[in-house]
């Protein structure tokens, strides 16, 4: 029972990995950056230069890379992860070393997710920036 409820608390925290990414209401850390999305579908309503374009798709392209590495990497240690609780006695210390495995990639993937935001957020000026903010309140008053 206990092995059944870690596997669905696991798989349930790697599904949710990509929404993490995106903000939610009231997120006093995310209401701070933009969404690459966001800056994307807005590029010409805030006047997203060239060189910003370049530099944005540059920068999203290393990410997404670098994110599809790790979360094959991930996965595998999830399956080791489920192969090691899948027993009828559970070797702690093993299960807590693949566990730290697992956090440790996880941990690298939002890294990377906020350092994006981070580079992206810091290429807008701040009219664009402000301009960005505005269209989101809108979106969210909808």
């Amino acid at each position: 029972m206990k092995s059944k409820l870690f596997l669905l608390c696991a798989f349930l925290l790697l599904t949710c990995l990509p929404a993490l990414a995106q903000q939610r209401p009231d997120d006093p850390i995310g209401d701070n950056f933009f969404a690459p999305e966001l800056v994307i579908q807005h590029q010409q309503a805030i006047g997203l230069t060239d060189d910003q374009k370049n530099f944005i798709k540059t920068e999203i392209r290393k990410v997404q890379t670098e994110a599809t590495d790790l979360q094959w990497q991930l996965q595998d240690e999830m399956e080791k992860m489920t192969s090691l609780v899948r027993s009828g006695q559970v070797d702690e210390q093993q299960v807590m070393a693949q566990l730290d495995k697992v956090l440790n990639l996880e941990r690298e993937i939002k890294r990377m997710q906020i350092a994006l935001l981070i580079r992206i957020k810091n290429r807008l000026t701040p009219e664009q920036q402000m301009r960005l903010r505005e269209i989101r309140s809108k979106a969210k008053e909808k």
